[in-house]
């Protein structure tokens, strides 16, 4: 299926982890988006700024379980969002 994740971190470095995680899992990134830097409205685990990327992926539908449970674990991730792209 396809997906979009949305997700803000803290370091640039963490955009290869998520696609080396997405690899994992026999997924793959279709299309990939760097926001930037931006100044976020509250601060998050003390962060007052956070890099914003999107990613188009696709992922086989019985794997996104365990996908959304590593992006949990991800400490660096500060917020993610998984879609389902029609």
């Amino acid at each position: 299926m396809k997906y979009e994740l949305t997700f803000l971190c803290k370091e640039e470095a963490e955009l290869k982890n998520i696609k080396d995680l997405i690899e994992s899992y026999k997924g793959k990134v279709t299309k990939e988006e760097k926001l930037g830097e931006r100044t976020l409205a509250y601060a998050i685990k003390k962060n007052h700024t956070a890099l914003y990327y999107i990613i188009q992926l696709e992922i086989d539908k019985k794997s996104v379980l365990g996908f959304k449970n590593k992006l949990n674990l991800n400490e660096k991730i500060l917020r993610y969002l998984l879609l389902v792209r029609e």
